[in-house]
């Protein structure tokens, strides 16, 4: 005998609708403060640089005086293709942030997962200070670190010692223009000398970063490391011991296990380190404002500094907040290609056959059969 499910009355319907009401506008009630917070302190100052981005406001009065004209794209025209002295900076800004993001991003990443995989060994005692000593250095004062790297890296300090002892002679770090790729050459073919890109030519392009930002490279890898390792750290705890067990009874060794059990389930982890390091690489600022800014010869120049120095120091704020919101475009579109290569992709159809069972068949043994095909496929790649 079948019993058909009562419906609900009409009176229910009305007071489970009424009660869906009464949290939605609890809901707004509790958010609206912060939503008050972010529209005064967040939208609304980010609008109102947007339009003083198509200004020549000079930084003296109301940006919405009468005296302050618009110029439409002509600040963005400027630094995108003027084939002026703002071109010229941009370009120089902008590779030199790029070559920090290229060298960066990966560096730290991968030592912030060595080190995740190390502290969080159960073999290693004494894994809370090693912890508490690689993160130390992400909560210390960013500008305490660069002076003290200044230190460290002067024409006689500490590193420049270090390196004598193995007979290489160390350079004067904070004040050598010359490109790292570069190789002591001062002059490249003639086509990538001649060939420009935002007005830079293409050898000062492909020279790499300078000996200069080459410092600050590393003083990024070694203050960042240590944050990103928590994170590794926290994903490496959540993670299903049966699929080690598993792996190493299938006869997986130790790197086997860490590129096919661990590194696909951080997937989720890696986007979100990846992420932030690259929006924390294309908004460094503090370090180049306390250590060199922009020196030597422009070549630790970042479009943060640019902008602060376009519209605090030269008070053309209409082209510094031009830069700034490049600079926003420039971190989305890199996000956005990143979310895109790790994303994951959906598996064809041609593979899934292996895994469909056809009708009657037997899906126990169809299925060790697919299993045993795609593991040996994996084995063979």
């Amino acid at each position: 005998m079948t019993t058909i499910p009562r419906q609900p009355r009409l009176s229910e319907r009305r007071r489970a609708s009424g009660i869906r009401r009464g949290e939605a506008a609890s809901g707004w009630l509790f958010t609206a403060p912060m939503l008050v917070l972010l529209g005064l302190f967040l939208v609304i100052p980010v609008l109102m640089a947007l339009s003083v981005s198509f200004s020549d406001w000079g930084g003296r009065g109301s940006p919405f005086a009468g005296g302050v004209g618009f110029v439409g794209l002509k600040n963005y025209a400027a630094l995108l293709g003027g084939g002026g002295l703002a071109e010229q900076d941009f370009g120089t800004a902008l590779k030199n942030n790029a070559w920090y993001v290229v060298l960066v991003v990966p560096l730290q990443t991968a030592v912030a997962m060595f080190l995740a995989v190390m502290v969080n060994r159960q073999i290693l005692k004494g894994r809370g200070f090693f912890r508490t000593a690689f993160y130390f250095p992400s909560v210390t004062s960013s500008v305490a670190i660069t002076v003290l790297w200044l230190f460290l890296f002067n024409s006689t300090g500490a590193v420049n010692k270090l390196l004598s002892f193995i007979g290489v002679t160390g350079p004067n770090w904070f004040n050598d223009p010359n490109g790292i790729f570069h190789f002591g050459v001062d002059t490249g073919p003639a086509f990538l000398e001649k060939s420009t890109a935002l007005g830079i030519p293409l050898w000062d392009w492909v020279g790499g970063p300078s000996v200069a930002m080459s410092a600050f490279v590393l003083l990024a890898i070694f203050t960042t490391s240590g944050t990103f390792m928590l994170l590794f750290v926290a994903a490496l705890q959540n993670l299903s011991g049966e699929v080690y067990e598993a792996a190493e009874m299938d006869g997986a060794n130790g790197w086997q296990r860490f590129w096919r059990v661990t590194l696909p389930q951080l997937r989720p982890t890696l986007f979100t380190v990846l992420t932030l390091g690259l929006i924390g690489c294309w908004q460094v600022f503090d370090q180049i404002y306390t250590g060199t800014k922009g020196a030597p010869g422009k070549t630790t120049l970042t479009p943060a500094y640019l902008s602060y120095q376009a519209a605090f120091q030269n008070q053309q704020w209409g082209q510094g907040a031009a830069i700034a919101f490049l600079l926003f475009v420039i971190i989305v579109l890199f996000t956005l290609l990143q979310r895109w290569v790790l994303s994951e992709k959906k598996v064809s159809k041609r593979r899934m056959r292996a895994y469909q069972l056809p009708p009657g068949g037997n899906g126990d043994a169809n299925y060790a059969i697919a299993a045993t095909a795609t593991t040996r496929r994996g084995d063979d790649s």
